[in-house]
């Protein structure tokens, strides 16, 4: 536990002085740390409680990670919101996730019962806003994928993955606007 506060602290720019305490309150240190109880029960074969654990983990952090995944060290879910961990995702050493991110699979039409169809992530992966990694895909270590990429196929060690950029398309009359900027901070 102390290891998933330290690595909050070093990767959360939030976090600094006394405002480090503060990472006890990350809803994304909660998931994980009940994820650890519950993975134990489920690699026991408990029935149902791993589930039951998870399930209130996830009405109380707004995370979901099924009691089968396994992870890693020091993983740090920033923010936590919206991010789904599928039962047979493997998550390596120092990962990073933003929230939003799935670590899904493909669907029944293309998913086996049994079969491994979640997402392996390396070590210190680190995977952006929105993000969804989907299927048996291989995130080689210290991959970037970037804020709300789509990846489908093998990443390799090392790579940066990123969605196409947004584009302002002129509206009907023909008559270009620029985006509009916000005024700056007094």
């Amino acid at each position: 536990m102390l290891e998933d506060l330290r690595a909050a602290c070093r990767r959360d720019p939030a976090l600094y002085g006394p405002r480090a305490v503060e990472a006890v309150l990350y809803p994304g240190l909660w998931a994980v740390w009940v994820h650890r109880l519950s993975h134990r029960l489920h690699r026991r074969g408990v029935p149902f409680a791993p589930r039951l654990v998870s399930q209130l983990a996830r009405a109380l952090t707004g995370v979901e990670i099924h009691p089968g995944a396994r992870i890693g060290r020091r993983l740090f879910i920033d923010h936590g919101a919206g991010v789904v961990i599928g039962e047979t995702a493997v998550i390596g050493d120092d990962v990073t996730l933003y929230h939003r991110v799935t670590l899904g699979g493909r669907g029944f039409r293309s998913d086996g019962k049994g079969a491994a169809r979640h997402p392996v992530l390396g070590d210190r992966v680190t995977v952006g806003v929105g993000a969804s990694v989907l299927g048996r895909v291989h995130v080689g270590d210290d991959a970037v994928i970037g804020a709300h990429a789509l990846v489908l196929g093998d990443v390799p060690a090392g790579a940066r993955v990123s969605a196409p950029p947004s584009v302002v398309a002129a509206p009907a009359d023909g008559v270009a606007v620029p985006a509009a900027r916000p005024a700056p901070l007094p």
